[in-house]
């Protein structure tokens, strides 16, 4: 069947000769938009090269069309300069296949242009047989294939371009039943040796000494991952174009109990950026029956689907594009370019342009989904052309008939790969640098082009090119260009052979590109006694710069225990306004929040922390009389007070109340220990916590009103029991942590300073009333009888549900259950998730239509075992008191709701739970 499937795409594609240049109209531009036909049948690369429009001087060339390339997601060039690329059959080949696809036929393949005319003419499955295969790093000696939720480490060993051997690297790469779009993806080799990754993945990787080791981080993005010069890493998701880590994401791994992320995964979108400009009117987007998500012509008026960032770094297109990042609108059928400026205080994006996009077809079938920067210095675009992009699991009825409607459905099995060229491009045609002597490749660290820049650095650290060390040292610290430094500086430290010396004058660099890495750099000293490399970073509390203090903050948490707390007090003394370093303080001072804040309260980093507080809680600081405290301070005792209550300590949390009832210490201290209780118990708002500037769409009278979100249209297309249905899991997309408030807090005794502070009355004892509610301890009057232990059985299906929610619920509900803003309702405390067992049951199987979004039916991939357990974990994580949910209670659910064939609504669970005995069983 594959082969004649094969066999009529290229009859197809040879009814018309194809050059790898073909001809492009040229319109005046923007070009506005075109009036088009209610069909949208599949085109010849040459006709399709007609349909697009692009600034002046601008046009694509095909690279690759099919039967070369077929269903591309992800690319990627080996040091030869030949293209890698996964293909995804399995992608919703029709509207009867359930998913996630369980068919072996993704393939990798090698596409070569042997003859140099700058098209692809051979193609090569290096690897078959594969299950919804979606990243790939090729590497020195063999390809990383990520095929959730396994890592390969594949070889050729006899040099045909053929997988011989591969060897499991990991399995815990995504979930093999995550749903399609969020699943974990991509392998991107960064400029600090990490391969980081997106989606619902929780580890990066890392490669060394032939190695490759996996560690922790937070699942962030949703499809795609690149860097900038500097390093940092851009994803987004959705909706969002745009998020940057301007503090790696890892970082923030290290502290379980933080209540918020900023700087990891930041958003840089707002309205003006998420705003899109089709040329073609889209019906066949997935909630175009919702008001608001087209324009009145038809047009999308904001991203649905943007995936896939790039940073431009290559040399051979217009100096205006180098450091723009691209991103791919695949639903609208055009490529995004959007510019990032440091406006002396963080990064801001814009879009390049006003009412128009870099890249825009009238093709509804051109599907890009995947960007890249090359070897000869321009940018290449995967298109996966398709009538379908949308996963099973989500398409809404209304989608189901734009695609039956128009015959979207078919075929599939087509692919074009395309080459942004300008009317001034030269493509470097020089071969890659695999043959290149490491001196070699130490010359290319300096090249106008990133890709070669990034490749010979990755070769280099492969290699374990130890003897151009000298040379390396020499260009960290001298090379003109800050770019090469970098290089230079990062590729010793892969190799272990920078020094203390190189990483000291680093740290003065003019470029503070160069010193936040030599901050990061250097933490592989700051452990070591009596190690001058220490005051050194020190010193840059004094730079004046953010990125600067933001890496500092971060890596003050690699300090040892007595060195950490002054450090990190004498920068939230300074910086504490800035959410991003306070967010990146806290996340490396695990057991050491009490000190730190008893240094705050003292006023002066100079003091000497106590790092072991009396363990009965009776000893108090030292307090300065009249002080007037500072923002700074303020903010930082709020945020450390908040972290602690999170903690759940008894002594550290029962000191912290006692202080806050203490009348002689000064009143804004006790204010903001208040409110950092305040924010981890009652949810109240944190410091430098702002809104984002995105617009709702316009709201109708009824949730079920047209143009609503549950409206007609809007019901799910394939509902449990329907033919070959199988809803995935909920898509991935990170986010920067939930929010403050959370469960009750437990403790041995009663916090005998807030319930004096209560009874006193004043300005306090309303407030304290209000956080005693929430704490619990043993003989509290009125208290709800003792919550049961759970039986081994339970304890074994809490567990269970722990991983499960890890991989599939926790990148929109988050690790605290606290949710997005959005995106996704709290669990802590929500009456739907701790009520009667048959209403969460309700929600995971057939979805949830609420004021926050919608919750798709991801039960429905699971057995009643996982949905019990899931369930069980939600309802006992947290310090939260519901009961247990067993699998029999979720097989009557299964059997009661087996028809229904849309989510339920929110007054339909409250009424269920209000209904005499609640919702049966």
């Amino acid at each position: 069947m594959f082969v004649a499937r094969i066999h009529a795409i290229a009859i197809f594609v040879a009814a018309t000769v194809v050059t790898g240049y073909g001809s492009q109209n040229t319109p005046a531009w923007p070009p506005g938009l075109q009036k088009m036909a209610e069909q949208s049948p599949p085109l010849p690369p040459a006709e399709a090269l007609k349909t697009f429009s692009m600034p002046p001087g601008y046009r694509l060339e095909l690279v690759a069309s099919e039967p070369m390339i077929q269903d591309p997601v992800a690319l990627d060039w080996d040091a030869r300069g030949r293209l890698w690329a996964v293909e995804m059959p399995g992608f919703v080949p029709d509207l009867d296949t359930p998913e996630p696809n369980p068919a072996p036929i993704g393939r990798v393949v090698v596409l070569e242009d042997t003859n140099a005319d700058g098209t692809m003419d051979k193609r090569t499955v290096f690897a078959d047989g594969l299950v919804m295969a979606r990243a790939i790093k090729v590497l020195d000696d063999g390809v990383l294939v990520g095929e959730p939720p396994n890592v390969w480490r594949m070889r050729d060993t006899n040099g045909d371009l053929r997988m011989d051997t591969k060897e499991l690297v990991t399995d815990t790469y995504g979930r093999r039943d995550g749903n399609v779009e969020g699943n974990a993806n991509s392998f991107f080799w960064a400029l600090d040796n990490r391969i980081h990754t997106s989606g619902q993945t929780e580890s990066y990787l890392r490669l060394k000494d032939g190695k490759i080791d996996v560690y922790k981080t937070l699942a962030r993005g949703e499809w795609g991952a690149t860097q900038d010069d500097a390093g940092r890493i851009y994803r987004n998701t959705n909706e969002s174009a745009l998020h940057v880590d301007l503090v790696p994401t890892p970082y923030f791994a290290r502290h379980p109990n933080l209540l918020r992320t900023r700087g990891s995964y930041e958003p840089l979108d707002d309205d003006a950026v998420n705003t899109v400009w089709p040329i073609r009117p889209t019906p066949g987007t997935n909630r175009a029956y919702q008001l608001g998500v087209n324009r009145p012509d038809g047009t999308l008026a904001r991203f649905t689907s943007v995936c896939a960032p790039l940073v431009y770094r290559g040399d051979r297109l217009p100096a205006e594009l180098y450091g723009n990042v691209f991103v791919a609108e695949p639903a609208a059928n055009l490529v995004s370019r959007i510019m990032v400026e440091d406006d002396g205080t963080t990064l801001r994006a814009r879009k390049a342009y006003e009412g128009a996009e870099f890249l825009a077809s009238t093709d509804e079938r051109f599907r890009p989904v995947y960007l890249a920067n090359a070897p000869d210095g321009t940018l290449y675009i995967a298109d996966m052309y398709r009538g379908i992009i949308q996963q099973r699991i989500s398409i809404t009825t209304y989608l189901r008939d734009q695609i039956v409607g128009r015959k979207l459905e078919s075929p599939t099995g087509l692919g074009r790969i395309y080459r942004v060229m300008h009317e001034t491009t030269r493509r470097d045609d020089s071969p890659g640098p695999a043959e290149a002597s490491p001196a070699q490749l130490v010359e290319t660290l300096a090249h106008a082009n990133g890709w070669r820049r990034d490749m010979a650095q990755q070769l280099l650290v492969q290699r374990g090119a130890r003897g151009v060390t000298e040379t390396l040292t020499g260009l960290a610290t001298t090379a003109p260009d800050p770019r090469t430094r970098l290089h230079a500086m990062w590729t010793l430290d892969g190799i272990d052979r920078i020094e203390p010396a190189t990483i000291v004058k680093a740290l003065h660099d003019p470029s503070r590109d160069v010193r936040v890495s030599a901050i990061r750099i250097a933490e592989r000293w700051l452990g070591e006694p009596n190690q001058p490399i220490r005051a050194a970073v020190l010193e840059r509390l004094d730079d004046g710069d953010w990125a600067v203090r933001q890496q500092l903050a971060a890596s003050i948490g690699a300090l040892p225990a007595g060195a950490r707390e002054p450090a990190a007090v004498s920068l939230l003394e300074r910086y504490a306004t800035d959410p991003v370093a306070v967010d990146a303080v806290l996340s490396g001072l695990r057991g050491s929040e009490a000190a730190v804040l008893e240094g705050l309260l003292q006023g002066s980093a100079a003091v000497e922390v106590r790092r072991n507080p009396d363990p009965t809680g009776t000893t108090t600081p030292p307090r300065k009389t009249a002080d007037t405290g500072t923002p700074q301070r303020e903010t930082a005792i709020i945020m450390l007070s908040a972290l602690i209550v999170r903690g759940a300590q008894e002594a550290t949390v029962q000191r912290l109340f006692e202080w806050t009832a203490d009348a002689a210490r000064d009143a804004w201290q006790r204010a903001a220990m208040m409110r950092g209780a305040e924010v981890a118990l009652l949810g109240a708002g944190m410091p430098g916590t702002a809104r984002r500037n995105v617009t709702p769409l316009p709201t109708p009278q009824c949730p079920t009103c047209p143009g609503a979100r549950a409206g007609p249209g809007g019901e799910s297309a394939f509902p449990p029991g329907a033919r070959g249905a199988a809803p995935g899991a909920a898509a991935g997309g990170g986010g920067r942590g939930g929010r403050g408030g959370g469960p009750a807090l437990r403790l041995n005794r009663e916090p005998a300073g807030l319930s004096a502070l209560s009874a006193r009355g004043g300005d306090f004892g309303p407030r304290a009333a209000g956080l005693l509610a929430r704490i619990e301890w043993p003989g509290k009057p009125g208290a709800a009888a003792p919550i049961a232990p759970l039986t081994p059985d339970e304890q074994q299906r809490f567990d269970s549900g722990r991983e499960i929610y890890k991989s599939v619920c926790q990148a929109c509900h988050q690790p605290d259950g606290r949710g997005q803003e959005k995106v996704a309702a709290t669990l802590l405390g929500s009456p739907l998730a701790l009520g009667p067992a048959g209403i969460p049951a309700r929600i995971l199987l057939n979805g949830k239509e609420g004021p926050i979004g919608l919750m798709p039916p991801i039960g429905q991939v699971f057995t009643d075992d996982q949905i019990a357990a899931v369930l069980t974990y939600i309802r006992r994580e947290w310090g939260q008191a519901g009961a247990p949910v067993d699998a029999e209670t979720v097989k009557t659910i299964r059997i009661q709701t087996a028809g229904r064939a849309r989510p339920w609504t929110n007054d339909e669970l409250v009424a269920l739970a209000a209904a005499p005995g609640g919702p049966q069983p």
